[in-house]
């Protein structure tokens, strides 16, 4: 394969996992345990701004003491273990294709993984998904101890690729991680699912 692309310089492409390359979706399924209490938007933001998911996605709250927490703040009347395999649940496994199109950007790009990620889903994947190989570093948020759409995450991204920031092209499903990566000087699309993906890949001409 020819590589051919329209930056100046040869990109590090960063990648979200959740919604972007692996089916996750936690959104339906809370407003169907809300009852019709959360919105689509509201459910969405929930898992961008709610207190008890940033314990989660830093690493200072276990899956189980979250699940726990979660069923109380939204008062969903089911128990913690019930909470906690559906949170197992919401977590599917790689979009189909995602595997083929990583092995072919991996032939002439470095990828790495910035995820607002916890230690459940984080092992799952691991564990069943067979994706994790196809990246030189992975960035996930419970283990870095930083969150998107944080800007500290973004610089201790770059820091640890050693790269300038125009050098990093980012996919993210939520705009505001988009926005914030953008603002940290990162090349930033707002990709939700896969053909997303391949589409915002294929516009910068970063596979033939």
């Amino acid at each position: 394969m020819q590589q051919t692309h329209t930056l100046q310089h040869a990109p590090v492409l960063v990648f979200d996992l959740g919604g972007v390359l692996v089916d996750w979706n936690g959104i339906d399924p809370l407003m169907a345990l809300s009852q019709g209490r959360l919105s689509r938007e509201q459910a969405r933001q929930f898992w961008l701004h709610t207190p008890e998911v940033a314990l989660l996605d830093s690493g200072r709250a276990t899956p189980r003491e979250f699940a726990a927490l979660m069923a109380d703040k939204l008062q969903l009347g089911i128990s913690t273990e019930a909470m906690l395999q559906a949170l197992d649940d919401w977590l599917q496994g790689p979009f189909a294709g995602a595997h083929e199109l990583l092995q072919q950007l991996g032939q002439h790009y470095r990828l790495a993984v910035l995820s607002n990620n916890n230690a459940l889903h984080w092992g799952k994947i691991a564990r069943e998904f067979d994706l994790l190989q196809h990246f030189e570093a992975c960035f996930a948020s419970h283990l870095i101890g930083l969150r998107k759409p944080d800007a500290a995450a973004y610089h201790y991204v770059q820091e640890a690729l050693q790269v300038e920031a125009g050098q990093i092209v980012f996919f993210d499903d939520n705009i505001e991680c988009v926005q914030a990566a953008q603002q940290a000087g990162w090349q930033a699309f707002h990709t939700v699912g896969l053909p997303a993906v391949r589409q915002a890949v294929q516009a910068q001409g970063l596979l033939s």
